[in-house]
């Protein structure tokens, strides 16, 4: 019993010695009060600690998310879009085809549908991953967790597949998303080092495209194509493509092969050390872009992001992309101008339905807005005629003595209040838009197999069935050059005899040229032609009228 209190007894003891110690080493100052801000820095490194570890835990997980696989013999997937059917090879993951259903070869309504990768294209391998320069769908092994044998984006909606592999030692994942309304196609690359040394990596994404999906003209060549720091550039020469090729180096914001109205490009990540090479192979023109190498320690994971755009060049659809990959159009250094008159072209459309109407009301509207310019310079040429005697006289006069010639002329100028420079103002203003929208109609893919008049009048055949193709019977060029041919009998002639006859040669040169162009662009050329004579007709009854009072 004695033994139990003498125990609580020195408990509360205990008790007592500890409460007054710390309450007598506050009073002293021995032990200091803690700090709010120094515990506010302590919470703040405990978050970020607690941060630190669940994205360490998060980055264990997406390691841990490519997942242990068995290799299998590849096989082929459909890929079926509203806007596309492609066929993928699951053993890499490559194109064994790409058909767009919206476009066809021909006219023909059997035509075949425009496919940007054809048998030939598809042997170079597209959409390939190159893992540190070795091939992934030949040296690789793959396996999909996809089953069957065709699979269908749902409406206004996606659809993923899923590929795993190893390559050059590398465990690598892709999933290729496919969307409804867009002929983008992402991708997440996901590469994990599973030795328990570290490793290098790089990634090279690869595209090619069907030669024959250009049109047989200058106008509609193949070329390899890439914006580098916000700027077009592009070698279109299949000889230097064959031989050597071509290759760029720095921000890379896509990069592949085109045509005038399709392509086929690759979209890198955000990157200031992107290169792209490019090479035409079996007449099948190839481009590869390659990301920079990392290292990647023991059971790391790097995961990249990259796009595909296999399509039309549709302004909108490549302008909701990105504001890089839109030109790919190139609309020249008028692009400016040349949207707006493709706006104005497609507001007139959606009206008449007509692309060739569309082509002459938008070419009635711009002669109108250049009207008081156009009447200046037919004013001025009109002076320049009456002056024809005069100028015929001083040169019979002074035809030895070219100082005293030039001196008489500027004399007459400045007599008769004439300004020969007055003429060429007007047309030299109007030049960047004449410019502008050549370039638009030359690449607008909205005249592709676009018809104006689709019969010869009077006849079953073909005439005006595809304004982004030649005129089959060349009608409207040689229309085209006799309109020219005329603008120059009704305009006074050159003083001098040599640029005469100069000028009486620019028709036949004007038609020869006009013959191979898409026959939107003569159709515009031509109602352009007819109304400019119209109008000089008006200027010169205006000016022959009898004034009175």
């Amino acid at each position: 019993m004695q033994d139990g209190k003498n125990l609580i007894i020195a408990i509360l003891l205990c008790l007592v010695v500890i409460m007054g110690w710390s309450y007598l080493a506050e009073y002293m100052g021995w032990v200091q009060k803690p700090d709010p801000a120094v515990i506010a820095q302590q919470q703040a490194a405990q978050e970020q600690a607690a941060k630190e570890q669940a994205a360490k835990q998060a980055e264990e997980k997406e390691q841990a998310a490519i997942p242990m696989f068995t290799p299998s013999s590849g096989r082929d997937v459909t890929v079926k879009s509203p806007l596309y059917e492609a066929i993928f090879h699951t053993g890499g993951g490559t194109l064994r085809s790409f058909k767009l259903t919206q476009y066809r070869m021909t006219l023909e309504p059997n035509s075949p549908l425009i496919n940007l990768v054809d048998e030939r294209t598809a042997s170079v391998a597209p959409l390939g991953l190159v893992i540190n320069s070795q091939p992934s769908w030949s040296t690789g092994k793959w396996a999909t967790e996809t089953e069957g044998d065709t699979i269908t984006v749902p409406a206004d909606g996606h659809i993923v597949l899923k590929l795993v592999g190893e390559v050059d030692g590398l465990r690598v994942q892709r999933e290729l998303t496919f969307s409804t309304d867009t002929y983008l196609i992402r991708e997440k690359v996901r590469v994990q080092n599973t030795s328990d040394q570290a490793r290098s990596a790089r990634v090279t994404y690869t595209v090619a495209s069907n030669a024959g999906t250009a049109g047989d003209s200058r106008y509609d060549a193949m070329r390899i194509a890439w914006d580098k720091d916000g700027s077009l550039e592009e070698e279109t020469s299949a000889d230097t493509l064959e031989k050597s090729g071509v290759q760029a180096h720095g921000k890379i914001f896509w990069g592949g092969a085109m045509s005038t109205y399709f392509l086929a490009a690759v979209l890198p990540g955000e990157n200031d050390d992107i290169t792209i090479k490019g090479r035409v192979q079996k007449n099948v023109y190839r481009a590869a872009v390659e990301e920079p190498e990392t290292m990647l320690a023991p059971g790391q994971t790097r995961e990249l992001t990259v796009s595909y755009w296999l399509g039309p060049k549709d302004r909108q659809q490549l302008s909701a992309v990105s504001d890089q990959l839109v030109r790919s159009i190139d609309l020249g250094m008028f692009h400016l101008i040349a949207k707006g008159l493709l706006w104005l072209l497609q507001f007139f459309y959606s009206y008449v339905h007509n692309w060739g109407i569309a082509i002459i009301l938008l070419t009635i509207l711009i002669k109108a807005l250049f009207w008081p310019l156009t009447a200046k310079s037919y004013a001025s040429m009109e002076k320049m005629k009456k002056l024809q005697p005069h100028m015929v006289a001083l040169r019979e006069k002074y035809g030895n003595n070219k100082e005293q010639l030039n001196k008489e002329v500027m004399a007459l100028y400045k007599t008769y209040g004439v300004n020969p420079a007055s003429g060429c103002v007007p047309i030299l203003i109007q030049m960047p838009v004449f410019f502008g929208l050549y370039q638009a109609l030359l690449t607008a893919i909205e005249l592709r197999h676009a018809p104006f008049i689709t019969y010869l009048p009077g006849t079953d055949m073909l005439w005006l069935a595809d304004l982004s193709s030649r005129d089959p019977f060349y009608i409207t060029p040689i229309i085209m050059g006799l309109t020219m041919f005329l603008q120059q009998k009704m305009s006074p002639p050159a003083a001098d005899p040599t640029q005469q006859k100069i000028m009486m040669f620019l028709p036949i040169v004007f038609t020869v040229l006009f013959l191979g162009f898409p026959s939107g662009l003569v159709v515009y050329w031509l109602v352009n032609n007819i109304l400019s004579i119209a109008q000089q007709r008006m200027m010169m009854k205006k000016i022959s009228a009898p004034r009175t009072k």
